[in-house]
Parts: structure tokens; C-alpha cells; sequence
């Protein structure tokens, strides 16, 4: 087996780094110099004094997004630390501009105090186009990304949030379609509460979702246990239905191993080989297995495939049907910049969703979700934010 653990550590050592800054225009004697720097470039910041707007048409603000982090959930490797953090974010920004010919800039964040990240953003948000939050922990993260929403007039989105969201419901919407089922009555269990799980959790419920079992590592979410935060005690108002009113379905409580029973949808975002095939063997019918946790699945994809399970999805290239960001924000980011758009509503994000679906004309079990190097993904998405 390939080793890229090795691989990337050779690379990064050999690169000192993997992304750098280039000039669009040579500087090559004394008129060059001053038409870009002094003194021509006194008439550009004149001219934006006047007008703050022209930033946008005049600078490498038109163009820019911050890929912004306090290193406090990277990965699977949890709270490493800003300086840990920032390959993860020099890669984003590879793909921000592979993918959607975006300028982004890694930043990293020395301190993970709610109110002196708000402050650092709102501070270097002159610079930037948009904001893309990324790998900052929950709860904090649903307050960070609100707070820049309100107070900042360029896009923000936290990706691990939304950019998960929107890949899962494109792939659900191909998967329930070859499955012949439909949302509302199906069950879906999503394992983990963080911040991907309860992004996901938010958009089914908007798509349609009836029935949804959130669980964290204690078991299943549901409005009277005692030990919830105040973001997880509101999602347990609209998830675990049952609980609340039994009319239609019924309170599941227990560990992923009870409510996974007769569930057509699991959807993980938590730690790895926490299902196992005969979990799989409980779920109903043409079960749909999505197993996102990076770099090890909940399940990996040869078991769930024993365990009978019909379509199956990962976050990893090296299987088929991968469930990845990099499908979503760049579309996203390249439609908020090109359409002028403030706020990336959930309107909009659903209908992300839906046209990354269509990108794929006629989906099978192994093939829900397009390929992070068709040509369509980022035309696809960004048609939706405008």
C-alpha cells in the first residue's frame, strides 16, 4: 500500500511549503516600478479613500478569500495548535485555487478565545473577499461563524459546517434515488454531534428528513438527557422526534448499536471502525452507508459491503464515491465573489446540493457524486449562490 504519509512529509520538506505569491506583472525598470509602487499607486489608494468599494475592482480584495484557523479540530487529529494546522491550510488554499482560480491565504490564529478570534477576522477582513473558517471546534465555531455573518459585509462560511453538509445531501439525493427511497420516509442516523453532524442534521431537516437519530459518544440525542450543550439541546427539538411526540415514530435511546436497527441511512462523521457489519445487517433494506471519518472510516467500505449494505461513501479518493469539501467551497466562494453576495443562505446551499446531485446524469451504487476534478463541480455550485 502506498505510502502518502511518507510521501507528503518528503514533499513538504522539499517545497518548504506548498504555496507561494506571484506578481501579474513583471517589474522590470523604472516605469514598471513606478506605476505599480510609488508614486502611481498613490492615485489607486486615492481613488479607494473616495470609495471603499473600488477595493473590490482595484486589488487583490476582488478575488481573495482567508482560510482562517486556530488549529483547535484539525483533522482527525483534534487540538494541535495553530503552527500544526497550517499545512492543512496552505492545502486549502492549493485548492481554492486549483479548482476555482481563487487567491486564498492561510491564516493562523494564536489564541482559540471566542471574542479575540472574532476581533482578529473583523480585523484583517479589509484585505479579503470572504472568509472560509475552518477546523475550529464546536460549540464554539456556531458562535464565531454567526457573529462575522452579522458584523462582516463579505461571505464567511465555516466549510467543516457547511461544505460537509452540502456534499452528504448531493450524495444522499443520488443514493436515495438509486435506492428508491424517499427522505421523508426513511430513517438516518447521523453519528457525531460536532459541528459536521449537526450541519448535516440542519440541511436534511430543510430537505425534507423526518426521522433523524443524532448521536454523540454517550448514544443518542434526544431532548431529556441531561448532559447536552445548549447548541446539541437544540437540535434535539427537531431530530429524535419520538421522544417528543410518539405518534409517528418512537423515542430511540441507546449507543449507535440500538438505533442503528432499521435505520436506511447512516451517516458518519465521528471516529473510526465504530460500525460494524452486523450493525449493517440490522439496517433496513438497500441500506445506504456513508462513512466519512478521515483517514479511517466508521466502517471500511469491504465490511460494510459484508454486512449488506447497498451504496456506500467515504471521505477517502482511494474508494469509490468520495464524500469531500473540496466538491463544495470553491463553487461556493467563486459564486459569492462573482455575484457580489454577502450571505451564503440556506436557500442557496440546498440548492448547491442539488446541482452538484445533477452533475452526475444518471447515478449508480458507485457513482452518487461526482469527481473532485470534473470540470462541472465548481460551475455546478457556484450557479446556486447568486
Amino acid at each position: 500500500m502506498f505510502d502518502y504519509s511518507k510521501k507528503s512529509l518528503e514533499a513538504h520538506k522539499k517545497l518548504r511549503g506548498k504555496i507561494e505569491i506571484k506578481s501579474k506583472a513583471p517589474i522590470k525598470n523604472k516605469e514598471d516600478l513606478s506605476v505599480f509602487y510609488t508614486p502611481g499607486v498613490g492615485a489607486v489608494s486615492s481613488a479607494i479613500a473616495r470609495d471603499k468599494k473600488l477595493a473590490s475592482t482595484l486589488t487583490f480584495k476582488r478575488n481573495s478569500v482567508a482560510v482562517v484557523s486556530d488549529g483547535s479540530a484539525v483533522l482527525g487529529l483534534g487540538n494541535i495548535g495553530p503552527e500544526a494546522a497550517l499545512p492543512v491550510m496552505e492545502g486549502k488554499a492549493m485548492l481554492f485555487k486549483q479548482f476555482a482560480n481563487i487567491d486564498a491565504v492561510p491564516i493562523v490564529l494564536a489564541t482559540q478565545n471566542t471574542e479575540e478570534i472574532i476581533a482578529a477576522v473583523k480585523a484583517i477582513a479589509p484585505t479579503f473577499g470572504g472568509i472560509n473558517l475552518e477546523d475550529i471546534s464546536a460549540p464554539r465555531c456556531f458562535e464565531i461563524e454567526e457573529r462575522l455573518k452579522k458584523e462582516l459585509d463579505i461571505p464567511v462560511m465555516h466549510d467543516d459546517q457547511h461544505g460537509t453538509a452540502i456534499a452528504v445531501l448531493a450524495a444522499l439525493i443520488n443514493a436515495l434515488k438509486v435506492a428508491r427511497k424517499e427522505i421523508a420516509k426513511t430513517k438516518i442516523v447521523i453519528s457525531g454531534a460536532g459541528a459536521a453532524g449537526i450541519a448535516i442534521a440542519n440541511i436534511l431537516l430543510r430537505f425534507g428528513a423526518k426521522n433523524i437519530i443524532a448521536t454523540d459518544s454517550r448514544g443518542a440525542l434526544h431532548f431529556n438527557r441531561p448532559d447536552l450543550n445548549e447548541v446539541k439541546k437544540q437540535l434535539a427539538q427537531f431530530t429524535n422526534v419520538g421522544c417528543i411526540d410518539n405518534k409517528h415514530f418512537k423515542c430511540e435511546i441507546g449507543g449507535l448499536e440500538e438505533v442503528i436497527q432499521g435505520a436506511d441511512v447512516f451517516i458518519g462523521v465521528s471516529a473510526p471502525e465504530i460500525l460494524t457489519s452486523q450493525m449493517v445487517k440490522t439496517m433496513a433494506p438497500k441500506s445506504i452507508v456513508f462513512a466519512m471519518a478521515n483517514p479511517i472510516p466508521e466502517i471500511m467500505p469491504a465490511v460494510a459491503k459484508k454486512g449488506g449494505a447497498f451504496i456506500i461513501a467515504s471521505g477517502r479518493s482511494d474508494f469509490p464515491n468520495q464524500i469531500n469539501n473540496v466538491l463544495v467551497f470553491p463553487g461556493i466562494f467563486r459564486g459569492a465573489l462573482d455575484n457580489g453576495v454577502k450571505i451564503i443562505t440556506e436557500e442557496m446551499k440546498i440548492k448547491a446540493a442539488k446541482n452538484l446531485a445533477a452533475v452526475i446524469k444518471n447515478p449508480t451504487k458507485n457513482l452518487i457524486i461526482p469527481s473532485v476534478f470534473s470540470k462541472e463541480v465548481v460551475k455546478a455550485v457556484a450557479r446556486a449562490i447568486r
